[in-house]
């Protein structure tokens, strides 16, 4: 008897058959005790065959588990710590951490973070509490509100970020908790802030008031911000993800700098698609990186909108590389695969088509409004109005927010915008009522000039409250502002960017004047400066601003720059702008120039 004759469906190895021989060898020579086992596929055998165990087969070896399809083994270790416990998950290890009165390690300092808490040492020994406000619409009780909750657990200010958001700094572990709940109280979030989410929605901030805007993007940007606080693998991503509304009015929300920008155009009759009003699809911007986002092709309808993001986003969770950070951003998926392959995996996770229609075949959109948020301009609504605010670098503290909240509510309509440029909005002022708003702005310490220096100024937190800053941006702002506003009047608006590192949290390459921050040898000491590029912008100005001087002290960095706009208002074409002053000129020219 042979193996093949007892199992003759079952094919063996060699090894196997050489063992089933002397099998049937030994049972032809001795009794045993009968076998009974199983086979692989659930058949009863009463042959002992090898690579079974106790009758079944012997497992093989587990594949290693992965994520998304990366190993384990290879995964960073920011995701290592996300797989060991999700940042979502970590509510009662905040309670702990409050009551104790304690600071986090390395790894709970990373999942706070999904609560909206940055632990910030060593620049602060504190916690920054970050909200979301999507559309950057928030009312006259939650300003209030935030005002209350810097007061009394914060350092006594708060700042306007450039995703028209708010953030608390200077928060006591023990105080934690209780911020969390306050925010909750006034309707807001701070869940999914910071790390490894998609941050605040930006949207046009004069949505619905904008007499030239096409859509009110208001409704797009708040319905897909529920729709991530509701979808947990939305809280996943590989690195951080920003999306922005733009109606295609006269004032902007800079969404060419996000990794997703819908900007509402119209399309007229004979176009091959249904005349209307579109989003059209911008991907991958991240100025950081001196890239915009770039025109994918695509045109959706406001009510596909919200769903192709979710796809969009959703092609990065599963793509996007977990084994290197400096590289898990959506700029590098695009880099690799190009724009037509990742819309054709997009396309694969929704159940309609998307349309394609060269940009060209789309109405030009308004040329927006140079600062169009500072100031008091015309709202679509008969007798209504909408009065910009400067903040300078947006920070406020909480007797002025609780002011700019009595003006809102006194003499509008009890709402407040921000905006990406870290001032705010306040709309529906009846026309009797604009010089008043303006004079009690200008008593709390804010102004309303679109031309003056610190009407476009821009500076990220610096080395006051980031451990990756060099120099002090927030207070170079303030200082640089002052002494240019005395020296010099323009007529044309200029946005000044400060940051204080490559993250380009105050995306200096779209600047007039981009500042980023460095340390500088000044006669033998080290001592805080700048790099200045010239000439960045976005929008119909898109551009990335090119370095003209390099190592510059802030010391003599005040002085340069008036000599620099000294030179601009005396040798520029009639009503020439500051950009393109400088595009015209090479950045030899321009060293010439500001070296007379």
């Amino acid at each position: 008897m042979s193996a093949e004759t007892i199992l003759p469906d079952v094919a063996f190895s060699r090894e196997q058959k050489e063992y089933l021989q002397g099998y049937f060898t030994g049972l032809a020579c001795a009794g045993v005790v009968p076998f009974v086992g199983h086979l692989p596929d659930g058949r009863i055998t009463n042959v002992a065959v090898p690579g079974l165990v106790n009758g079944a087969a012997e497992p093989e070896a587990p594949a290693e588990e992965t994520v998304y399809g990366t190993p384990v083994s290879d995964l960073c270790e920011q995701e290592l710590w996300k797989l060991e416990q999700h940042g979502l998950d970590v509510w009662d290890k905040l309670v702990q951490h409050a009551n104790e009165d304690k600071f986090p390690d390395k790894k709970e300092t990373f999942r706070f973070r999904y609560h909206g808490l940055f632990y910030v040492a060593p620049a602060q020994k504190s916690f920054m509490l970050r909200c979301r406000i999507p559309a950057g619409e928030m009312n006259s009780h939650q300003l209030r509100g935030l005002a209350d909750l810097a007061e009394e657990w914060g350092g006594g200010y708060a700042d306007i970020t450039t995703r028209a958001n708010f953030q608390v700094r200077e928060i006591a572990p023990r105080n934690m908790v209780k911020c969390l709940l306050k925010l909750q109280e006034i309707g807001m979030t701070a869940r999914g802030s910071g790390v490894d989410n998609v941050r605040n929605i930006t949207a046009t901030p004069t949505a619905g008031i904008d007499r030239d805007e096409l859509i009110d993007t208001r409704p797009f940007a708040k319905a897909l911000h529920y729709y991530i606080l509701n979808n947990r693998d939305m809280y996943d991503l590989p690195r951080k993800f920003n999306v922005a509304f733009d109606g295609g009015g006269s004032v902007t929300t800079v969404a060419d700098t996000n990794d997703i920008g819908f900007i509402a155009v119209r399309v007229a009759e004979g176009k091959g698609v249904e005349p209307g009003i579109y989003f059209r699809v911008e991907l991958a911007g991240i100025t950081g990186h001196q890239q915009f986002a770039k025109d994918s092709g695509v045109l959706v309808t406001p009510e596909q909108c919200v769903a192709v993001a979710a796809a969009i986003i959703r092609v990065f969770v599963e793509n996007g590389d977990r084994t290197n950070r400096k590289r898990a951003r959506l700029k590098y998926v695009i880099d690799k695969w190009g724009i037509p392959k990742y819309i054709e995996e997009v396309e694969k996770k929704l159940a309609f088509p998307l349309l394609r229609l060269p940009l060209d075949q789309c109405e030009p959109r308004t040329v927006p409004i140079q600062h169009g948020h500072i100031g008091a301009f015309k709202q679509v609504q008969r007798g209504l109005n909408y009065i910009g605010a400067v903040i300078t670098v947006g920070r406020m503290s909480p007797k002025q927010m609780r002011r700019i909240a009595d003006v809102a509510q006194h003499y509008g309509s009890g709402e407040v915008r921000l905006t990406v440029w870290q001032n705010l909005i306040i709309p529906n002022v009846p026309d009797h009522f604009v010089e008043t708003v303006k004079k009690n702005l200008v008593k709390m310490g804010f102004h309303h000039s679109a031309t003056a220096i610190s009407g476009g100024l821009i500076a990220c937190t610096g080395n006051a409250g980031c451990q990756w800053a060099s120099t002090n941006t927030k207070g170079h702002a303030v200082l640089l502002a002052r002494h240019l506003e005395k020296k010099l009047e323009l007529d044309q608006p200029i946005n000044i960017h400060l940051t204080s590192c490559p993250n380009s949290c105050a995306q200096h390459y779209m600047g007039d004047i981009g500042l980023l921050g460095a340390k500088v040898n000044q006669g033998g000491d080290t001592v805080e400066g700048y790099h200045v590029v010239l000439g960045g912008g976005f929008g119909e100005k898109q551009a990335v601003a090119r370095e003209v001087f390099r190592g510059v002290a802030f010391n003599e960095l005040p002085t340069l720059l008036e000599h620099v706009l000294k030179i601009y208002l005396a040798k520029r074409n009639r009503g020439e702008r500051f950009v393109d002053f400088t595009r015209r000129h090479s950045v030899k020219e321009l060293q010439e120039l500001f070296s007379e």
